[in-house]
């Protein structure tokens, strides 16, 4: 492995004998050079492009700005991020309590990184380098790309272009779009003239054509959408059902005096191209200038492997197909088994992989049968109300890959810790499915399996587009007789959500009276946050199903939330009264 970091100082700039870099990205993370780390891999896919890429993680921002100053002016651009969480998750509970740690920082100590980072640091680039352009990325940026409600300020905000001035949006999984970005910038073109690049977003002050190109659509103007919940419903719709297509349209957001462009993605890479970036260079470590201290997030994931991105579950609280999209791209095995090969060259590595896994660990290689019918299918999922018929939905893929996994030498258990959807298996009478659920059990569970059932109540259930409780019912008396017949004595760990919306004090007694007589104690739960771009925020912002129209109800004061979130906790005293 290479034991050559992106540099994140002069001073490592001068050692490599650059006059100066390419490119400079800031990151709200700590800087760790691992393939889970997003600003990592971007700097190493520019890298392998030719280009110098210099990182500055966690830049203070409250100071004399010298950070933003030590690196000086790039040839090319900054790039920015607020790291693999948006930063007000990342610092904030469900209860807008400010949380008093963070994952992504040396030590685990919050407070290293601003609110809204994104545009903080680029008001901060701009004033210092007004000329320089500035590419945004990440699920911050990506989430936000238009007219979004951000719940800590609960507001419905414009598109993160126009807070944060930056010349131009990333969004979803950025390697092809920001390698196309740097090859128009290196051949001399402006920022205002990277119109036509796939998978980015911008703002322009005019386009007097948008009315009469169909393969625009047009949606409500951000203005347009304060004055009414109904518009800020419809546009999300138009949204969703755009982005769930293969092939999408352009989407076109007045705002102010102008529009904000978004272009459709790149394709879904193919297996070779997204091989190639996970074989670049990472030395899989967090910088030496974190000596001494740990950073949560990597310990947590240093001995993982993730093999692929994607998921078409649809679930309506989640980010992941705005981001990551719904369509799977999936690494072969010869590219998985030789990340398996450096996790276990690595320092400290006892045999056990904490977790081959990703969105959804068991989707892996899966997709449309026939392609071409996926190219204008607008389906949110692919497995609810019930499974495509056009899915190759086999987890034979996923079986082989365990098997090889699990023989190679140095590894004494690879376990899945990632959720799996268990609806992709219980029930489906097929040998493959049967196989993956016993081997699942047999030999990737560390005595513990997550599963996410999120709620009891079938209309909750419905508006989160979650299977029935009856198929987790199912599921549990499988995962029991598999666990009865190789003697395991292992656990289900089931995630619920309270307050989601439509989900009533009603919703959750029937919840904790469902879970008592499976005799469930949660540890996974968490209280609905309303994430941008998601189903499930636009209902709590709007208290309407975009689809249908339908009044919702939505739990939203402190003593609501806390009294639905008592119901997990059954078996204690002060909390069995009403269950």
């Amino acid at each position: 492995m290479n034991s050559v970091f992106l540099p994140t100082s002069l001073k490592e700039i001068n050692a490599l004998g650059w006059e100066s870099a390419d490119i400079i990205l800031f990151t709200g993370d700590a800087y760790v050079d691992h393939p889970a780390f997003g600003a990592a891999v971007i700097g190493r896919v520019l890298e392998n492009e030719g280009y110098k890429v210099a990182i500055v993680p966690q830049p203070n921002w409250r100071d004399d700005l010298r950070d933003f100053r030590k690196l000086g002016r790039p040839k090319l651009f900054f790039a920015v991020t607020s790291g693999n969480m948006d930063s007000m998750v990342n610092h904030y509970t469900a209860n807008l309590r400010l949380r008093s740690t963070d994952a992504y920082s040396a030590g685990g100590k919050a407070g290293f990184r601003p609110d809204y980072a994104i545009t903080t640091y680029c008001n901060i680039l701009k004033k210092l380098y007004p000329e320089v352009p500035i590419v945004i990325g990440g699920i911050e940026a990506s989430l936000r790309r238009l007219t979004h409600y951000d719940y800590w300020s609960d507001t419905l905000k414009p598109s993160i272009l126009i807070d944060s001035h930056a010349d131009i949006l990333v969004y979803g999984m950025g390697e092809q779009p920001i390698v196309e970005i740097a090859r128009q910038v290196a051949n001399g073109k402006a920022p205002s003239e990277l119109k036509n690049i796939p998978q980015t977003a911008f703002f322009v002050a005019n386009i007097p054509e948008v009315a009469a190109d169909s393969s625009l659509i047009e949606l409500h103007s951000y203005e347009d959408c304060i004055k009414s919940k109904k518009y800020f419903a419809e546009n999300f719709k138009l949204f969703e059902r755009e982005s769930n297509k293969l092939v999408q349209k352009t989407i076109v957001e007045p705002v102010g005096d102008g529009f904000v462009v978004v272009n459709p993605p790149y394709p879904p890479p193919a297996v070779g191209e997204i091989d190639k970036w996970y074989a670049l260079p990472y030395t899989r470590l967090p910088h030496p200038r974190y000596k001494g201290k740990d950073i949560p997030a990597w310990e947590m994931i240093k001995f993982s492997v993730n093999i692929h991105r994607g998921c078409f579950g649809g679930c309506s609280f989640c980010t992941i197909s705005a981001h990551q999209g719904k369509f799977i791209a999936s690494r072969s095995e010869k590219s998985v088994l030789r990340e398996v090969e450096q996790v276990i060259e690595m320092p400290g590595f006892k045999g056990f992989l904490s977790d081959i896994g990703g969105p959804s660990a068991n989707m892996y290689m899966m997709g449309g049968i026939k392609r071409e019918k996926c190219r204008e299918c607008t389906r949110y999922s692919c497995i609810y109300p019930s499974i495509c018929l056009n899915l190759n939905a086999s987890h034979s893929a996923a079986n082989n890959l365990y098997i090889k996994i699990r023989s190679m030498h140095g590894v004494k258990k690879a376990f899945v810790s990632s959720g799996v959807r268990y609806d992709l298996f219980t029930g489906r009478n097929t040998q493959a499915e049967k196989d993956y659920f016993e081997n699942l059990c047999r030999f990737h569970i560390s005595g513990r399996l997550k599963v996410a059932p999120e709620h009891t109540s079938e209309k909750v259930l419905k508006l989160m587009r979650k299977p029935s409780f009856r198929k987790f019912r199912q599921f549990k008396t499988e995962f029991d007789l598999i666990n009865k017949k190789y003697a395991l004595n292992q656990q289900l760990i089931p995630y619920f959500i309270s307050s989601h919306p439509g989900s009533t004090e009603a919703d959750m007694q029937e919840l904790a009276r469902e879970i008592k007589e499976l005799n469930i104690r949660p540890e996974q739960v968490q209280d609905f946050t309303p994430t941008p771009m998601t189903l499930a925020s636009a209902m709590y912002y709007t208290g309407i199903n975009p689809y249908t129209g339908e009044k919702i109800y939505v739990a939203r004061s402190r003593k609501e939330k806390l009294k639905q979130n008592s119901y997990f906790f059954w078996y204690k005293a002060q909390n069995t009264k009403g269950s």
